[in-house]
């Protein structure tokens, strides 16, 4: 069925994380009228739904800022020019609608979407936490057993073992110091993956029992996970735990799904982009983590840049007759701020 005019909006963008909410302000900025879509029910992509506890210090403009903090302060910015917001739904089909310059959306919801242009920002695609090869972990997820931490309360006065090399576990170990009774960490190497400037801080401003070349072997307890046995990979000794909480960053398993079904080029679970940030399909952009190019640099902070390329250029392929740049925001006559933002 043919859309109406009224159901066609001028860009679309695929995915409502960080990147897409500065995306969605960007191309208000513009005057095109946006949809946003995710598969999460919430705004804020994997920093709502993993990180919202965690700082953030590669932000421009904040020394550190939790990320919570960090969508709330997005979600402001980037509905405000009343942007239309279609949150759980996953996009599962992209497609030119016959002969027509507007491209259709399908979504698992047997939803229809309808856009000139569409932007996707959809991070990583879906996301699975990888889990270690042990007996009875899904017994204790949730009563013990994390991947993230959701809440910092949570952990208050409580003995945590975080297992993790990266960025993510020596994250945790800062955002938790002064929270919990006591942190542990263990890796199964002397190799982190993480910034050197966090290891430092981790080993200088907490008290940290960082324990190299040990891994779990068994859970135990009864409701809740009690005690842990862990293993040196060298020496083969074992030591049990007591703790109450199990904080697993092992990293993700993710997944772009169909979207190379779409007709898109996908390579390594990425998207390859040009310097317009255009995919292989006209119209269609990409930017954030799902974008690759050769001086991809996976931040936020290149992703909002990234964004406002993309959405600059759909504006361009909207309408050849517009500036690609439209002049510094301070300078621009802004269409006025409209309370709230549509939902669908």
């Amino acid at each position: 069925m043919k859309p109406s005019p009224d159901d066609i909006f001028d860009i679309t963008i695929i995915g409502a994380g960080p990147v897409g909410l500065f995306g969605a302000f960007y191309a208000g900025l513009r005057e095109a009228k946006v949809k946003l879509i995710d598969s999460l029910e919430e705004l804020g992509g994997q920093v709502a739904a993993l990180y919202p506890e965690k700082y953030i210090y590669d932000i421009g403009g904040f020394p550190k800022i939790l990320g919570r903090d960090l969508v709330k302060n997005l979600t402001e910015q980037g509905l405000q020019f009343g942007a239309t917001t279609c949150l759980g739904e996953r996009v599962t089909g992209l497609r030119r609608f016959d002969d027509a310059n507007v491209l259709r959306l399908t979504t698992a919801l047997g939803r229809e979407h309808w856009s000139r242009a569409v932007v996707i920002s959809a991070g990583v695609g879906a996301f699975a936490p990888k889990k270690l090869e042990v007996p009875e972990l899904a017994r204790f997820e949730g009563n013990g057993v994390f991947y993230f931490v959701k809440e910092r309360e949570t952990f208050r006065d409580r003995r945590v073992l975080i297992v993790g090399g990266g960025d993510s576990a020596l994250d945790w170990a800062l955002t938790l110091h002064g929270m919990a009774k006591s942190i542990a960490l263990v890796h199964r190497r002397d190799q982190f993956r993480a910034h050197e400037g966090t290891l430092t801080r981790v080993k200088q401003e907490t008290n940290t029992d960082i324990k190299l070349f040990w891994e779990v072997k068994a859970l135990h307890g009864g409701d809740r996970l009690e005690r842990v046995t862990i293993f040196n990979n060298k020496t083969l000794e074992e030591e049990t735990l007591e703790i109450d909480a199990l904080v697993l960053s092992l990293g993700f398993q993710a997944s772009l799904g169909p979207m190379d079904e779409w007709g898109l080029t996908v390579e390594k679970n990425m998207i390859p982009v040009g310097a317009t940030m255009e995919t292989n399909i006209p119209g269609v952009y990409a930017a954030g983590d799902v974008a690759s190019h050769a001086a991809k640099l996976k931040l936020i902070a290149t992703g909002f840049g990234e964004i406002a390329i993309a959405v600059n250029f759909a504006m361009r392929y909207l309408d050849p007759t517009v500036k690609v740049y439209p002049g510094h925001s301070s300078n621009l006559d802004l269409p006025a701020a409209r309370t709230g933002s549509a939902s669908s």
